[in-house]
């Protein structure tokens, strides 16, 4: 449940990232009411997700995965010029994305296999 809670805490942050744009420095209303619902939407989804997911796994997903998206988002959509250097530091996002996840993978197989020992007296 923990990272159903988080991967939706990403697509509110997302929605309320794009919401500041749209909202043109709060000059619309309907996209800057948006920005303040998602980000508290986010930042509830967020915090109910470290109930089972560590924090520092949890908040550098939340940030990099939102932040890599939003690029493309605003290449895409907004028109925003992307050049190499943005390219490669999306990649860079997403493979440590990816480097954190193999390592809590590796840490939660590992603590699988150790055997709690008993206190000796």
């Amino acid at each position: 449940m923990g990272w159903i809670l988080l991967t939706l805490g990403i697509f509110a942050e997302i929605i309320g990232t794009i919401s500041m744009k749209l909202s043109e420095g709060f000059t619309k209303l309907i996209p800057s009411i948006s920005i303040f619902v998602f980000y508290g939407l986010s930042l509830t989804l967020v915090t109910l997700s470290l109930k089972k997911i560590d924090i520092s796994i949890a908040y550098s997903i939340w940030a990099g995965l939102g932040t890599a998206t939003v690029a493309v988002i605003g290449f895409i959509y907004f028109k925003e010029h992307l050049s190499l250097l943005k390219v490669g530091s999306i990649v860079l996002i997403v493979l440590g994305v990816v480097g954190l996840n193999l390592g809590e993978s590796a840490q939660d197989e590992e603590s699988e296999m150790v055997m709690p020992v008993e206190k000796v007296k």
